[in-house]
């Protein structure tokens, strides 16, 4: 509470009201931390013109009939990308039942909350990585329209996967319920189930693909590792994918799940967990990036300890997974492996994202090296460099603040004060912009 209350002093001065993304503005800074160079700069000045950055320079630089955000002695970072979220689903000891009494428009309109708290958190860019039915092309639409405020969202809409697999949403389901879903559902079974499968992506409008290669956590089967893909099914993906200018993210586990999605020409590995010495070596020689989702494992760990929870198959595998992705995270870090930020929002509480960064140099990352994950890496994760994951002439107004020194005192990156989207002020004083 101490630390959210000194973050807010900072901007006590600061009362303007959101500033429309068409009018010029000048954001003045305290310090600048430079996500290109990996160095924190002095006082210094963005120049916003609409949704763009005009220019930014060193000091205290006033243009003519641009309205004034001064931020003190505040350090200003470029938006954060979470390279893993869920916007669309929120962890609940109910929410295994949910699902037979909610519809789709009951996770819409939750969503539309999850994203506002995303967005204050500092997060102005997200993948999303799985929904239920493709609500989430409609989340972010409306984002996009103005509707709703919420971070830019690259989705992948439902996650690709097997019968039986982590992507089968039937798992646990009584025989009259469960049914047969294909791969107009994510399901596959075979090479031409996955071109199929991905080109349905493509007509229901997805920005990218997402695969489940092994077991996973929170879903009712009984392992989180085990191989639920062959190599050609992946490879099958991947190339349709790239018919289509879809990169391809990997849920996995288990080291042989790694394997073959690295085999395979996946651009990223999601959690795992149980990545090996020869899987880490495989993907550094085929560039692949790895997002540790640290607080995801933390947070399943925990709550596996609370009765009830989670169904007993759940919180067994939850128990074995949670206490070993940092570890993981450390040896791929000293290895180096390439890695960018994400937390598997939505198995922990929206909102809470920052706290990866605190895990992520637990597990001996410098401060400078995760604040680059969550900006620079992410952004050439995403395959947006152009415009996104640095404060530069050019690229989107993407700016947050934060009181005093994140290199520091990572946890700052928990209190963020001041988020600017586009050009457009969402957050100040620490308060929302109504």
């Amino acid at each position: 509470m101490r630390a959210h209350a000194l973050c807010c002093a900072v901007f006590a001065s600061v009362a303007l009201p959101a500033v429309a993304a068409d009018a010029p503005s000048v954001v003045h800074c305290g310090r600048f931390v430079d996500t290109v160079s990996g160095k924190l700069l002095g006082e210094t000045s963005i120049v916003v013109d609409g949704k763009r950055i005009r220019e930014v320079r060193p000091g205290r630089v006033d243009v003519a009939g641009a309205a004034l955000i001064d931020l003190g002695s505040a350090t200003c970072l470029p938006g954060l990308i979470d390279s893993h979220t869920h916007l669309t689903g929120e962890t609940s000891p109910t929410g295994y039942t949910d699902q037979f009494r909610w519809n789709v428009a009951d996770y819409a309109i939750r969503s539309t909350v999850y994203a506002r708290r995303t967005l204050e958190a500092g997060f102005t860019t997200v993948r999303n990585l799985g929904d239920n039915e493709g609500e989430s092309v409609a989340l972010r639409n409306a984002i996009e329209a103005g509707i709703v405020p919420g971070p830019r969202i690259f989705t992948a809409g439902v996650a690709i996967g097997s019968t039986g697999g982590h992507a089968d949403g039937t798992d646990g389901y009584r025989k009259d319920l469960a049914g047969d879903p294909g791969p107009k559902d994510g399901i596959i079974n075979g090479v031409d189930d996955a071109w199929k499968a991905v080109r349905q992506h493509y007509k229901d409008g997805d920005d990218l693909i997402k695969i489940m290669p092994s077991g996973g956590v929170l879903d009712e089967s009984s392992s989180v590792d085990n191989a639920q893909m062959t190599l050609e099914e992946i490879k099958a993906v991947v190339a349709a994918a790239r018919d289509y200018g879809f990169t391809v993210a990997a849920h996995a586990h288990g080291a042989e799940a790694i394997r073959r999605a690295v085999i395979g020409g996946v651009d990223s590995i999601e959690h795992g967990t149980f990545m090996d010495d020869a899987d880490m070596k495989l993907m550094k020689e085929h560039g692949t990036w790895y997002v540790p989702t640290i607080i995801a494992g933390k947070y399943v760990a925990e709550k596996a300890g609370v009765p009830g929870y989670y169904p007993p198959q759940v919180a067994a595998k939850a128990k074995q997974v949670g206490p070993l992705i940092q570890q993981t995270a450390a040896r791929a870090y000293k290895a180096g492996v390439k890695i960018a930020f994400g937390t598997d929002a939505s198995v922990y509480p929206h909102g809470q994202n920052a706290k990866e960064f605190q895990y992520m140099v637990e597990a001996g990352m410098p401060p400078m090296a995760v604040l680059q994950a969550a900006t620079t890496h992410a952004a050439e994760l995403l395959r947006r460099s152009k415009d996104l994951g640095s404060v530069e002439a050019g690229k989107f107004a993407d700016v947050i603040a934060v009181d005093g020194d994140p290199l520091e005192d990572i946890t700052r990156m928990q209190h963020v004060a001041f988020v600017m989207k586009e050009g457009v002020v969402y957050k100040q004083d620490g308060r929302a912009v109504p």
